[in-house]
């Protein structure tokens, strides 16, 4: 389930969503060579080392291509054609990502680095993941550049050796993957739960359960069920000790005492309602499969059970689904009210009151689908300074002239919530576009805060960001057939007029209330 699972935990005060996308791309530089070098140490010591022929004939003409290309992909065919223009267009470096299933695992990944060695390529990315369906044999995606001679040759020995069982060429730059594979279909998220790190207590010795077993065993008991959940499974229940009631108690304590003064109306209507059903009650933790079947009466929105802090890509990727990815382990008993990754105190306290409300549930789904098909630079957009940090985790937002809190990193963390709304921090109106320069701290409480009009006012701003975001594409949520579907630009355009027509519409209207004379 773990894309190459890290050695070390990174060290900071409170884990979020915010520290995924940063870390993702840090943790990359810093284990591609390690991995390399692991691969190419296995061959050495493999007692049988095929190695893959390499094809040193010159590329052929077009005339002479027709018969080759009929077992190339779309893509395979541009790279050809592109190569076919000129001994410089040959030659040009060409960026590019092979999806490759491994026969033999880890022995033929150092096969194929080998060649990609000799054809004088160099690996950008690698990543690797057991194969659904064989359990002996790999899946890896390799992102590499080289020259478009060499590549498409690579390919071809790549496909007749015996180390593949099958490899697709994503092209990148000149050679564009017209439609990059997301998620369409919420059974899809079975594919989308990696996480950043394997189980923290075990790797990050700040941990507070760096030191206790016991809790270290309860943590990996309750990660592999949430691993062995698939889509339609219903939620897991899960049997908390005293222990973990008890630390429960002490947060829900202290968030119903802090909640009616400064928690914003959204949240404290649903937190009522929760009370009411009996769903919310100082006593025990709430089971995500009563939270979910509450929320889902709402709003529409899910849950299915997380082992750990998920990759940006595939947290944000759920949301789209009105599907939310809950951890239900609990958080350390010597640290009730801090955790360093998310728990499921969090979860509950944090994030669900607001997906049971309709306006913020938009939000967070317009979240997931401007996710889905984005640039790496946009996912660390979406998730971090810009949009995810400054809002859904510590967003702050005007209620009758007062400053509310709606971000579920303070709405669970009483310290930094009454830090927020004191006259330390600097407050700032809420604007994506001044936000994405604006640094997050996650060693100390935030040096600055963003302040929304309205949470209807914080989706307007983004729907115009989004607007500018690069893809060539739209996605739109279907809700009759729960799947997401791809607008081309034709229908992306349609769709931004008909969006600035609504704006205009709202301003006019705005306009025309000034002018009207009151009526006493």
């Amino acid at each position: 389930q773990l894309f190459f699972p890290l050695q070390n935990g990174y060290p900071a005060r409170r884990r979020s969503l915010v520290d995924d996308a940063r870390f993702e791309t840090l943790v990359v530089k810093q284990t591609k060579q390690t991995v390399l070098d692991e691969a190419r140490q296995r061959a050495n010591d493999s007692s049988v080392d095929h190695e893959i022929e390499i094809d040193d004939k010159p590329t052929q003409k077009p005339d002479q291509q027709n018969e080759d290309d009929i077992g190339l992909t779309e893509e395979e065919v541009v790279l050809a054609n592109a190569i076919a223009e000129g001994p410089e267009a040959e030659k040009a470096i060409q960026r590019a990502a092979l999806i490759l299933r491994l026969r033999e695992g880890m022995n033929s990944l150092s096969r194929v680095l080998k060649a990609i060695e000799k054809y004088q390529g160099v690996v950008i990315h690698l990543e690797t993941r057991p194969n659904q369906r064989e359990n002996n044999q790999l899946d890896a995606l390799v992102k590499i550049e080289m020259a478009r001679s060499n590549l498409l040759q690579l390919i071809k020995g790549l496909r007749q050796s015996g180390t593949l069982e099958h490899l697709t060429l994503l092209g990148e730059d000149n050679i564009s993957a017209k439609n990059p594979w997301f998620p369409r279909h919420a059974s899809e998220l079975d594919n989308c739960n990696h996480l950043m790190t394997k189980y923290e207590p075990d790797l990050d010795m700040n941990h507070p359960g760096f030191s206790d077993k016991e809790y270290r065993a309860r943590r990996k008991q309750i990660a592999e069920i949430a691993f062995s959940y698939k889509y339609g499974d219903p939620v897991p229940f899960i049997e908390y000790t005293e222990t973990e009631n008890k630390t429960w108690n002490a947060v829900f304590t202290t968030v119903l005492e802090l909640m009616p003064k400064h928690a914003c109306v959204e949240y404290r209507r649903v937190f009522r309602v929760l009370q009411e059903e009996g769903i919310f009650q100082p006593d025990r933790v709430p089971q995500l499969e009563e939270m979910s079947n509450f929320m889902k009466k709402c709003t529409g929105f899910t849950l299915r059970p997380a082992a750990g802090l998920l990759t940006a890509r595939d947290f944000l990727a759920s949301l789209a689904f009105r599907i939310f990815q809950s951890t239900q382990y609990v958080r350390h008993t010597k640290t009730p009210f801090h955790t360093p990754e998310p728990d499921c105190i969090h979860e509950i306290l944090g994030h669900m009151p607001l997906l049971a409300d309709p306006s913020f549930a938009q939000f967070s789904q317009e979240i997931g689908l401007a996710s889905l098909g984005a640039s790496d630079e946009e996912i660390e957009k979406l998730s971090t300074v810009q949009i995810y940090w400054f809002t859904v985790e510590f967003g702050l937002c005007k209620e009758s002239g007062e400053t509310k809190v709606y971000g579920a990193g303070l709405l669970s963390a009483y310290g930094e919530l009454l830090h927020a709304l004191s006259d330390k921090p600097e407050h700032r109106p809420f604007d994506p576009a001044t936000t994405a320069v604006q640094p997050y701290q996650d060693q100390e409480y935030q040096p600055v805060y963003y302040v929304a009009d309205s949470i209807e006012d914080m989706k307007d701003k983004f729907r115009r960001w989004v607007s500018q975001m690069s893809r060539p594409f739209e996605v739109r949520f279907n809700p009759h057939t729960g799947r997401v579907e791809v607008l081309d630009s034709v229908e992306k355009l349609e769709s931004l007029v008909h969006q600035l027509n609504t704006e205009v519409l709202h301003l006019s209207n705005a306009i025309n209330k000034m002018k009207a004379p009151s009526i006493l």
